[in-house]
């Protein structure tokens, strides 16, 4: 492990890490209360968490809406830590695993975990991330999808070789923004019952047949890689010139704020989904049948309406995936997590490449999807257990170590995620078969 690397207590570092880079640490200084979280938001809103909304709400109605409430409190839990640990140790998660995991074997399989479910699991969803912005497209103009396909593939690449955390997190900023009011408006315009609204996000309730919907729902927000995207992040928005007090209430305060948003759209997509189709019978299979839906309401507008919002959730979690798998296994295999450096910008190309060829070549991604699943719920649950170890460990984190709630609520979230991890294997290696 590099020397400047070393896990001493954060009272004891005086200097910068060696990876930290790009304008001083009075640049980034925040100009609003959202920063890295909004990334997080905009990386688990994609055009699979719109559809899942949709049929979810089509299907069941709000009922299922208290498991999005719960993502959502375990994503701002597991975030919160993970960027405590950034700001305290300045180590991203990968680095942090290099340090708890020091023997020879047990380091390569962290390896092999973290490169199998963020490395695979990263260029499927960018496949398909970018598929969905492009059909977004395509739907209203008629152009070519190769062509929209590429376009698109260009302007992230663009955007990622600029490796300026400021340039992106502006640019997905807007994208979530936009995707906020476009669905805010649709919710608004189709008025769903506000008092079952309610009922659904605080009363739990599973209908026959929706357990693995649930699951979905849950799966689609509390994401692995988001937690080593994180533990970068912060260290990219907040410089070291803050004292670390202030960083740490500014991070949480952005961590809240951003997931919160994210959730509010997810359950805002539900909600138009539940009072455009549910309440009049209507059922979904594709996001693009809630467009149908939504036509009575608002005529020649809807495709353009719903093309807009996909396009934003799809561009933004299109963005968000090869930035994550550049950050998580940088740092896991020992590399520089700078986006400038080579072996990041390998990484992000690399998975980038990938989701474009399948995105292009029309190869059904669903295979590597389920193996991507079978690794990510087998890295979540691991994640989130060495993440509790960490967050424990005086010598590592000092005064910034956790507290009593933060270690209930972590092993809470440790017990439901390794449990639905465990039914989601199953089911997938078709044991209740």
């Amino acid at each position: 492990m590099p020397e400047s690397r070393r896990p001493e207590g954060p009272a004891d570092r005086p200097e910068a890490p060696a990876h930290q880079h790009g304008p001083g640490a009075a640049g980034r200084r925040r100009q609003s209360p959202f920063g890295p979280g909004l990334i997080i938001a905009a990386s688990f809103i994609g055009p699979g968490t719109i559809t899942t909304s949709i049929v979810t709400g089509a299907s069941y109605g709000f009922t299922l809406a208290w498991a999005v409430v719960f993502s959502i409190i375990a994503t701002i839990i597991l975030q919160e830590m993970t960027g405590r640990l950034g700001l305290a140790t300045r180590l991203s998660l990968g680095e942090a695993l290099r340090v708890v995991f020091e023997s020879t074997i047990a380091r390569a399989v962290m390896v092999v975990l973290v490169v199998a479910a963020i490395g695979i699991g990263g260029a499927s969803y960018a496949g398909g991330d970018t598929t969905g912005t492009a059909l977004a497209l395509t739907t209203v103009t008629g152009l070519d999808v190769r062509i929209v396909v590429v376009a698109i593939l260009l302007l992230i690449g663009l955007l990622l070789w600029t490796g300026s955390y400021k340039a992106i997190e502006v640019v997905l900023t807007i994208m979530v923004f936009v995707l906020g009011v476009i669905f805010l408006i649709t919710a608004i315009v189709v008025r769903p019952p506000l008092g079952e609204m309610l009922r659904g996000m605080v009363v739990p309730t599973v209908p026959a047949g929706a357990l693995l919907t649930t699951i979905a729902l849950i799966g689609t927000t509390v994401v692995p890689y988001n937690l080593f995207l994180q533990s970068s992040l912060v260290q990219e928005k907040w410089g070291e010139d803050l004292d670390p007090d202030v960083s740490m209430r500014q991070s949480r305060t952005d961590t809240v704020l951003s997931i919160s948003v994210g959730g509010l759209i997810t359950l805002v997509v539900m909600a138009t989904a539940f009072g455009a189709m549910f309440l009049r019978g209507m059922t979904a299979e594709t996001g693009q049948d809630l467009t149908r839906a939504l036509e009575p309401l608002l005529g020649p507008a809807a495709p353009w309406v719903f093309a807009v919002g996909l396009f934003a959730a799809g561009f933004t979690s299109a963005v968000a995936g090869p930035l994550g798998a550049a950050y998580a296994i940088s740092g896991t295999i020992g590399r520089s997590t700078d986006l400038r450096s080579t072996p990041a910008r390998v990484i992000w190309i690399s998975v980038l490449l990938v989701g474009g060829v399948i995105a292009l070549t029309g190869f059904n991604p669903v295979q590597i999807i389920i193996v991507a699943q079978a690794a990510n719920g087998l890295l979540l649950p691991v994640i989130a257990i060495f993440l509790m170890i960490v967050m424990n460990n005086s010598r590592l984190m000092g005064r910034y170590r956790n507290g009593t709630v933060a270690n209930v609520l972590g092993v809470l979230i440790c017990l439901v995620v390794t449990g639905l991890a465990a039914y989601q294997l199953t089911d997938l290696f078709g044991v209740w078969d």
